[in-house]
């Protein structure tokens, strides 16, 4: 595997590339502009300058961004080995990324698409190589978690299972199997959780800050379900919902109206400065414009 693509420069592209460099592979990393390229090079070197602080590994910033080359637009990947896509759940923007990596890329390419919520046979169905098509559902951020899901779809070969694998383990990630259903293991509950909280707080039922109090003080969890929204992405967050309201035709999944009306004002959460909470400043500046490129997943 000697050169990994990776598509989107987002929140989770960004730490998609990171993880691939510091552990020593070349990562060319692409997006649609190249300021927000410049935006993600700025994120990356002030994760590795913060990882020791947060309890990960010593970087050298500069060590690690020797290994990212970017680039604007999709060409550069043709030698790519492996192309992970990052872009955002939107069925029509992925459809798009994927139709186009389908012709770029070389014949032995294996395309991981970082998805929460989109079906991976749907997915492969756009491309003349469904078999080479998996799905990694990374969690954010990237380099911190050791846990992703691996979703095969109906025509992914062995082959593309075995080379997923490998480079998830040079990755230093383990990861659970799950069959190709919409959501899959992680998201068919956390959007179903986060969108009922959100429906408490559009009913007037509770505050944001008593939702996420029950459930940090009465079951342990370290972050309430809308502090996850605003790091996860209140616009990601109404994408994943929406697609599982798609899929499954039922009405559990049905969007709360806050979700819409917070996504349409661009209270997207920490990457913009406002969701649920507000913040000083976006957490990331790569994540704070919109694109072809970002999910928070």
């Amino acid at each position: 595997m000697s050169v990994i693509g990776v598509v989107g420069a987002g929140v989770m592209g960004i730490g998609v590339a990171q993880n691939l460099a510091q552990v020593g592979h070349e990562v060319v990393l692409v997006d649609r502009e190249e300021r927000i390229l410049e935006q993600a090079r700025t994120a990356i070197a002030r994760n590795c300058r913060l990882s020791r602080m947060m309890g990960g590994p010593a970087l050298d910033p500069d060590t690690v961004l020797a290994r990212i080359t970017t680039a604007v637009g999709l060409g550069p990947l043709a030698k790519a080995d492996i192309v992970i896509e990052n872009v955002t759940e939107d069925w029509e923007t992925k459809r798009a990324v994927h139709a186009e990596l389908d012709q770029v890329c070389g014949p032995e390419t294996v395309f991981v698409a970082n998805t929460s919520a989109i079906p991976i046979t749907r997915l492969a169905s756009v491309g003349s190589r469904p078999e080479r098509v998996v799905g990694v559902h990374f969690m954010n951020p990237v380099p911190a978690k050791p846990v992703v899901e691996l979703i095969p779809g109906v025509h992914t070969s062995p082959e593309t299972v075995a080379r997923t694998r490998e480079l998830l383990s040079s990755m230093e990630k383990r990861w659970v199997d799950v069959k190709d259903a919409s959501g899959f293991i992680s998201n068919r509950v956390l959007m179903l959780t986060v969108n009922e909280a959100a429906f408490l707080v559009h009913e007037g039922v509770a505050t944001a800050e008593a939702v996420d109090e029950v459930f940090r003080g009465c079951f342990g969890h370290p972050m309430g379900p809308l502090e996850t929204a605003d790091l996860i992405g209140v616009d990601t967050i109404l994408y994943s919902v929406e697609v599982l309201h798609e899929h499954y035709a039922d009405s559990k999944y049905r969007p709360c109206p806050l979700l819409k009306q917070m996504t349409d004002a661009g209270l997207h959460g920490r990457k913009t400065g406002r969701g649920f909470y507000t913040y000083a400043a976006p957490a990331s500046p790569a994540a704070s414009t919109a694109s072809v490129t970002t999910d928070t997943k």
